[in-house]
């Protein structure tokens, strides 16, 4: 990998601007849609860029290859339910809470590789990031101003959504010999194909009578938060590395607070703020502690 550039750490602050956007845009989304329908048109408009890509690039797209079964079980479990879980706790909870509480996704990764793979394994300066970490997100569920009785079940949701980009993220391991564009491409079809048929039977998006804030922000959120930002994911880490790109991890809850405030006018806690910082170290020592190798 070449050496890091400003137009390199510039790409990585857009990247991370980007996706913390996406929790405001999903809180706008949901003054008129519900969360399956989000779901569905984010992966839907999400799809078209990469598409294109591929297209353009002479990137076959294996969506209904032999490995098909992988495309669909990943486009599920990384895209339409952490889409839709997100999406529906958005609508009880500050987009800023759910910058926060999504941010917790290294510290389940570095959990589940432990168990589920053979190099990752957890060392005592890992499981001291994680700890620390996930105490941070403990102390927010103590601030009665941010998560009350009224969206407990939100804010859990939410972290649950984290969970399952996880997952998704180890399915992933088994496709990993073939080109970005292509999976990405693949799972944002199937899970188009999954939600569509959904969407329409559960909540009759045809019955609405959407905002344009609303409309604006989902299709922002499709093109811009989903579709453009893997884009420029894959792009970072052609020329920088995983190692580069992972530092997106510390920006975007940074952003999302920031955001949220300057947006929606949402208010930030000492509470929140201490549990943001918690957070963020958690996910540098987590970070610290993978480049130590176990004897």
């Amino acid at each position: 990998m070449r050496e890091s550039k400003p137009l390199d750490y510039f790409l990585l602050t857009i990247l991370a601007l980007i996706w913390a956007s996406a929790f405001f845009n999903i809180k706008i989304a949901t003054y008129s849609y519900g969360p399956l329908t989000i779901a569905f048109l984010r992966i839907f408009f999400g799809a078209i860029p990469v598409i294109i890509l591929c297209y353009i690039k002479k990137i076959k797209i294996e969506a209904f290859s032999k490995d098909w079964h992988w495309f669909a079980a990943i486009g599920i479990i990384n895209l339409v339910i952490p889409f839709f879980l997100i999406a529906y706790g958005v609508q009880k909870v500050q987009s800023n809470l759910a910058a926060i509480l999504m941010a917790t996704t290294p510290l389940s990764a570095s959990l589940m590789a432990h168990f589920f793979t053979k190099n990752e394994k957890i060392n005592l300066m890992r499981a001291l990031g994680v700890l620390i970490g996930f105490s941070g997100i403990v102390f927010l569920f103590s601030d009665d101003i941010l998560i009350n009785e009224n969206n407990f079940f939100s804010a859990i949701l939410i972290l649950c959504g984290s969970t399952f980009y996880v997952i998704g993220g180890l399915l992933t391991l088994k496709i990993s010999s073939k080109k970005n564009e292509n999976v990405t491409a693949s799972i944002l079809i199937w899970g188009t194909i999954v939600l569509l048929p959904i969407s329409l039977l559960i909540e009759q998006p045809w019955n609405l009578s959407p905002r344009i804030d609303s409309t604006l922000s989902l299709i922002y959120l499709g093109i811009f938060s989903t579709g453009i930002a893997w884009l420029l994911r894959f792009y970072i880490l052609k020329h920088n590395g995983l190692v580069f790109q992972a530092q997106v991890a510390y920006l975007i809850p940074i952003f999302g607070v920031i955001l949220g405030f300057l947006i929606l006018n949402e208010a930030i806690t000492s509470k929140a703020v201490i549990s943001l910082i918690a957070v963020i170290i958690g996910i540098y020592i987590v970070k610290k502690g993978s480049k130590i190798k176990l004897v």
